[in-house]
Formats: structure tokens, sequence, C-alpha cells
């Protein structure tokens, strides 16, 4: 279980300016099997909260642990466990990918450095395993392709299989759709569906999509100039949002929800 306990982070201004305070005492929880969103408009300490459950960033204030284990106290064998149990997938898959790189090297290197499997064609098959299981079969098409040569849909579900040739507990998964067309979407969520169910990973959903959450989280958080205003079950937030900024999301949304 990974839980952030009254969490904020506080970023120092530039000269002459007071610090910021991007995340207020945020409360989540993250396990294997459920599907976790935290959406909120731009600016409201989703991603700053995502890095510190990454533990790319570390808290001001509060605790990040995972089963009861304290990040801040952790040692390096510890922090590289820590590494293969809590994963990322981010907005940026051009970003997030060597250009340099073939799609085996970049899973590949992943396997080496976590000790996953041995030798050439251990690791050849670890990621040919991983390929498959986030859906680019036959596998084998597309080890030797650069990042360029894929689509915008195919470079994210290569991040998933990065993520998940590691077999971790749980995704925090960053805008991870928001910048694909409505089918390629469709196909990647289905994808994160089919390995909740088949891996029980858990996912940290950040977006701003309600539609989206509505489909696929089962327990949302909202989050508002770095607080966590409101919580609940997905189907219960939506029926009978308590919180008005919430009311005021759904209004916006761009889809019914």
């Amino acid at each position: 279980m990974l839980r952030t306990d009254r969490v904020s982070k506080e970023f120092r201004g530039r000269r002459g300016t007071p610090p910021v305070l991007a995340v207020r005492d945020a409360s989540i929880t993250a396990e294997p099997g459920r599907f976790v969103a935290i959406v909120g408009e731009s600016g409201s300490g989703k991603s700053t909260l995502a890095r510190i459950l990454l533990d790319l960033i570390p808290a001001s204030a509060g605790s990040v642990t995972i089963d009861g284990q304290d990040l801040a106290r952790m040692g390096r064998a510890d922090r590289m466990r820590f590494r293969r149990t809590v994963q990322a997938v981010l907005q940026d898959p051009a970003g997030s990918l060597n250009p340099r790189k073939r799609v085996e090297q970049t899973i590949g290197e992943v396997v080496r450095l976590h000790g996953i499997a041995k030798g050439r064609a251990a690791v050849r098959d670890a990621v040919v395993e991983a390929l498959s299981l986030v859906g680019m079969d036959p596998p084998e098409r597309y080890l030797d392709r650069f990042p360029h040569e894929l689509s915008g849909g195919q470079r994210q579900r290569v991040l998933i299989a990065r993520a998940i040739v590691l077999r971790p507990r749980i995704i925090v998964a960053d805008e991870a759709v928001s910048a694909l067309d409505a089918s390629v979407k469709a196909g990647v969520l289905r994808v994160m569906a089919d390995l909740k169910d088949r891996l029980d990973v858990g996912y940290v959903f950040i977006t701003h999509d309600l539609p989206v959450v509505r489909k696929v989280a089962d327990y949302v958080y909202v989050m508002k100039s770095g607080e966590i205003v409101e919580e609940g079950e997905t189907d219960e937030v939506f029926a009978a949002p308590s919180h008005p900024y919430t009311r005021t999301l759904l209004a916006a949304a761009l889809e019914p929800v």
C-alpha cells in the first residue's frame, strides 16, 4: 500500500517573492488492483503530488510510506525495491523515450538494471512478454524500432511495457493519455484496465479528463490549489458532488459525465 499522510510541498519563490505552496496536507492511498484518480485543473498540484509519490522530489512536510515504511528513511537497497514496486508512466512518450535507442534496448536496460533476467536471450524474452502484455503483437515486430518509427499510442504502450516489465504493484500515470486521439486513448485505457485485472497492478491516475475518470477509476480525489477538497468512490462523487469546485469541474466537462 502506497500512502501519503498530510504531505505538503513548498517551492522557494524567486528573489523578492514569497514561497509557493504547491501541495497542502494531502493524504491519499493507493493499493494493488485499485484504480485511483486525482483530478483537478492545471496548477492544482496534481503533478507535484505525483512526483512526491514517485520519490522524485521530497515533501516539505508529512510522509510517504510503502507498506508502512517511510520513504525518507529508506536505505539504498530499500529504495531500489521501491523503484521496482512503484513505477511511472508520463504524459509525453516522445520525451520519455531515448530517440537513439530501439524498443528492445529501452525496455531491456531496465530488466538488466533491476536484475529481472540475465543473459541476452532471457532479457529479450522478458521484453517480448512485456510488449505482448500491452497488446503490441507480434512483439518481435517492434523490438528493433526507434521511437520515431512508432505512433503516439504505440510509444505510450512501450512506456507501459517498460513499467510493467518490473511487475510493479503501483503505477503512477501522470496525464498518460491526455495527448492521444480518442480512439487511441480508448485502446491504451483498455490495456491499463487489463493489466489491473491480470497482474493486480494498482494505478494513481493523474488527469483533468473527467469522462475518462468516470469510466476507469474506482476512487477519486479532487484537488484545488494544492488541497484535496473532496474524495470518494467515483460513482458517488460524480452522482452527488459535495464541494462547489467538484460541481464546477463536472459542469465544465467537454463530454457528458
